[in-house]
């Protein structure tokens, strides 16, 4: 589908989505750095990403990192957070800076082929949580144990 001109959150969706598909089927290579080194991992992604960004703790709604990578974005680098819980089913979060003053802070919902993508926009960075394999209500689930974390 062809994505409007200047609509930035559905762009994220959709390369949130893109990020997803590529890499949660991974079984050797999913992550670059793994949850036992996540305070590197966190620290790396802060300075490249300019911002501090945060790997929330997802066990609560039946989570754990997985660990994480550095991805290109359209306004420069993104992190990217994979979970899994212990079905193997995992979810991503895509962590990118958004230009300043943006103020629409409201979750949105996008499907991009089996992908579904929650995201929002705080402050100076958009976020997006993805998962292919479970329900549009336990990803909202999900979704908004990362905002009340990320937001508290």
């Amino acid at each position: 589908r062809p994505v409007p001109v200047g609509d930035a959150g559905t762009v994220m969706a959709r390369r949130a989505a893109v990020a997803h598909a590529t890499y949660s089927p991974e079984v050797r290579h999913p992550v670059e750095v793994g949850a036992d080194q996540e305070a590197h991992l966190v620290a790396w992604l802060s300075k490249r990403l300019g911002s501090p960004v945060r790997a929330p703790k997802l066990e609560d709604v039946g989570y754990s990192l997985v660990g994480g990578r550095l991805l290109p974005g359209d306004n420069g680098p993104v992190a990217h957070f994979m979970y899994q819980c212990s079905r193997g089913t995992r979810v991503t979060l895509y962590v990118r800076t958004e230009a300043a003053g943006n103020r629409e802070t409201a979750f949105r919902y996008a499907e991009e082929g089996k992908v579904r993508v929650f995201y929002w926009v705080d402050r100076k960075l958009g976020y997006a949580i993805s998962s292919a394999d479970i329900s549009k209500d336990d990803l909202f689930k999900v979704a908004n144990a990362v905002y009340q974390q990320l937001n508290p």
